[in-house]
């Protein structure tokens, strides 16, 4: 049974519409922090959150160069936000934007957080439980389009193309819907967009909800559910990428390779990783992980085995939080090592994709701590590393 999460609300990507039994709970340690000067910018207020953002302003940071196993990490804070979701960096530019649950974009320009939102659709978004405003992602050559996931006041998926009219502003009217689809439950929603090499947009698409993939969704491939979608963006016209996928919360595509943290049902979270080409079937509900599930006996010729498995249980793990191969230059040392979380667990580990497999697994959490319910990755312009928690937006850094 999954363990009822101490929020008021299922858990992002993990619900599973089954009796749950409460967990033992633990205080959460500290945030370890660099040293830095801390400024105050207000949110407005909303029915949700009164809290206000705070933003930190750091000096710019030497590139590391200590090595790997000698190397310690902190998190720096950035904001207290209102349930980021994802971080996502402007092309060419110093600015990001912060994507929060409700149905808003923030302008984070490296030092701050903007008082006011680029954007705000709240009143377009079904904001409850694993429903909202769920993944950003930038046109990779026309910088004024971006493409919104949320869902809509109904509860259904929506991707939409929107404008900005300057960086720090976008049309709410300019909105062009590219795909909706029906959802049969509040859960498994997916969540992550982001662009391929090849401009094709890529969504992560949940089986449908409820426990159990009751809706028969994971191994159906006339249905856009339980699996990755691509749209062109350009024709709207949208097709099942891969399959086999119970909850897709997020993925990251590092060049011609995608890593996919699917959360699981009862017993296993995973993340698998597979050359970027469709047809992949990565085995739900016939496997959880690298086990049976539908039955004990079961048969999973060709379904794509991940290349990482987390057992419930294992430092709090129920709901897996994938983020970001790390290609940034401040810590050089962290090349090519894929980071992940738990929303309830709140670490942070990381492995190294190499030959197939995931190497030099290395847990984080001593170093920076739990802060908190992990929601989100994402990496600024320069390829640094951010993660966000229910209430905080933090950036990964050299502890010292």
């Amino acid at each position: 049974m999954r363990r009822r999460l101490i929020l008021l609300f299922c858990v992002l990507a993990a619900c599973t519409g089954e009796p749950e039994t409460d967990p033992t709970t633990s205080t959460i340690p500290p945030v370890t922090t660099t040293s830095t000067t801390t400024g105050a910018t207000t949110v407005p207020s909303t029915a949700a959150s009164t809290t206000p953002a705070t933003t930190a302003t750091t000096q710019p940071a030497a590139t590391s160069t200590v090595s790997l196993d000698d190397t310690v990490l902190a998190y720096q804070p950035v904001a207290d936000m209102n349930f980021p979701v994802q971080l996502v960096a402007r092309p060419g530019e110093d600015l990001s934007y912060v994507v929060t649950k409700e149905g808003r974009i923030w302008l984070y320009d490296g030092t701050t957080v903007a008082a006011a939102p680029v954007l705000d659709i709240l009143e377009r978004v079904r904001n409850d439980g694993e429903q909202g405003l769920l993944s950003m992602a930038l046109h990779p050559t026309d910088p004024a389009r971006f493409y919104l996931h949320y869902s809509d006041t109904a509860g259904d998926t929506t991707v939409s193309e929107f404008t900005f009219t300057s960086p720090e502003q976008a049309d709410p009217d300019s909105e062009r819907v590219l795909l909706q689809v029906d959802q049969p439950a509040g859960n498994h929603n997916g969540g992550m967009i982001q662009f391929a090499p090849d401009g094709t947009l890529l969504l992560g698409l949940g089986d449908g909800g409820g426990a159990g993939d009751g809706f028969r969704n994971g191994q159906n491939p006339d249905t856009l559910l339980g699996g990755l979608v691509s749209i062109d963006v350009e024709t709207a016209d949208a097709a099942k990428y891969a399959m086999g996928l119970r909850n897709p919360w997020r993925f990251w595509i590092d060049g011609e390779t995608i890593y996919i943290a699917d959360v699981g049902q009862n017993a296993y979270e995973e993340v698998s990783v597979v050359p970027l080409v469709p047809g992949h079937n990565f085995g739900w509900p016939i496997l959880e992980g690298l086990t049976c599930f539908s039955s004990s006996n079961c048969d999973g010729t060709g379904m794509v085995a991940p290349v990482l498995e987390v057992e419930h249980g294992d430092g709090g793990t129920c709901s897996i939080t994938g983020g970001p191969v790390y290609r940034g230059a401040l810590l050089p040392q962290l090349e090519g090592h894929y980071f992940y979380s738990d929303y309830c667990g709140g670490y942070l580990r990381s492995f190294l994709f190499v030959d197939d497999a995931a190497t030099d697994l290395r847990n984080w959490s001593d170093q920076v701590g739990v802060p908190g319910q992990m929601t989100g990755f994402g990496v600024d312009g320069a390829g640094e590393m951010y993660v966000s928690t229910t209430n905080r937006l933090l950036k990964v850094v050299a502890a010292g």
